[in-house]
């Protein structure tokens, strides 16, 4: 007898590999809603960001005209030329427009102290700063969450609480402080071996683009690199062994173990790649945060990056380069934040929206 294919429910159909178009279909126009509302909600979030910022600097203490006169002993006729030259002497709403309007055709102003443009000021910090922030976190993240994973599968261990014990004070130091203490024990050639540079991205000798200019700058990298690694191994190695232990008590791993899978095939197949889950959220939040740089550990170790350049500006009282750092600051965190809601929403089904 022929059997009708509506008459057979739809865990039947699927069971017997049949295609499910409606619901195909329906899954497809959940996702595409998904990421339509996942967009449209990071667009109004950097709306407001533009917003806040830059009323935000506006309502801070302090006059960069007469900043920058104090500098060149203008009078108060030449401040008044300044604040007419960059725009202080409008209202704040005409201000804003302006700035909106600029900021449309991807204008993002002018520097105040040495008129250039905030777009390429910032472009000349950005890879310095990718270079340092990026590798570090690379590195933290790969170690930290290998020691998450070892000490949580070696539960109570030596390794398991000295790796833990360390990372926790490691991250408890202030990092501006660490990076000082390495300076001291190794770039310091009184008091220390005096093996690395004591800053700067490169010898003002070296042609970087050369082989010998990339050994310089990787031996002025290794210090400030060093400092933030070791600073947020803590983050991925701890959230990591939370996971991890919180997989390894359910009871799904009891019935692999039943069908006689091997402890190493539970741990990769099975443990590790469901713990992962947190980690990876913290992973594409924390590349958003590359983007900002490491101010403290930057003036450390006088690395010319975006940190750098953000105390520059604040020293200097320059908003439009303040604006234009602060809102790619917040741009890449929005960014990344989408990145991984989406991602996290792919890679598992649990959290996905119905």
């Amino acid at each position: 007898m022929a059997i009708q294919l509506d008459s057979i429910r739809p865990e039947e159909r699927f069971a017997s590999g049949r295609t499910l178009g409606p619901t195909s279909r329906r899954h497809r126009y959940r996702a595409a809603r998904l990421i339509i509302r996942r967009v449209i909600g990071a667009f109004f979030s950097l709306c407001a960001v533009v917003v806040f910022n830059f009323f935000l600097f506006r309502v801070v203490s302090g006059d960069p005209a007469r900043s920058a006169a104090r500098n060149r002993h203008l009078s108060a006729e030449g401040v008044a030329h300044l604040r007419e030259q960059w725009g202080l002497d409008k209202s704040k709403w005409e201000q804003f427009t302006t700035y909106v309007g600029h900021l449309l055709h991807g204008d993002l102003g002018t520097t105040f102290i040495g008129s250039q443009p905030v777009s390429s000021v910032i472009r000349d910090a950005f890879w310095p700063t990718i270079l340092l922030v990026g590798t570090s976190t690379v590195l933290s993240t790969i170690i930290g969450t290998w020691i998450g994973i070892k000490g949580a599968w070696e539960r109570g261990t030596p390794f398991d609480r000295v790796s833990n014990g360390t990372s926790l004070t490691l991250y408890a130091m202030p990092v501006f402080w660490l990076g000082i203490v390495l300076l001291m024990l190794f770039a310091g050639n009184q008091v220390g071996l005096g093996i690395f540079p004591t800053g700067g991205i490169a010898d003002a000798d070296v042609d970087t683009s050369s082989p010998a200019g990339w050994v310089n700058v990787l031996q002025h990298l290794f210090l400030p690199c060093l400092t933030l690694t070791l600073a947020y191994l803590a983050q991925y190695s701890l959230i990591m062994r939370s996971s991890m232990l919180e997989e390894m008590g359910q009871e799904y791993l009891t019935t692999a173990r039943a069908k006689g899978l091997r402890d190493t095939v539970v741990r990769q197949r099975h443990v590790v790649p469901n713990a992962l889950l947190p980690a990876f959220t913290l992973i594409f939040l924390n590349f958003g945060f590359v983007i900002s740089g490491a101010v403290t550990v930057e003036y450390v170790f006088s690395w010319h990056g975006l940190g750098w350049l953000t105390q520059d500006a604040v020293s200097a009282l320059d908003y439009n380069l303040l604006q234009g750092l602060f809102l790619v600051f917040s741009a890449s965190v929005i960014l990344f934040n989408l990145i991984a809601d989406l991602s996290l929403g792919l890679l598992d089904p649990r959290v996905r929206e119905v």
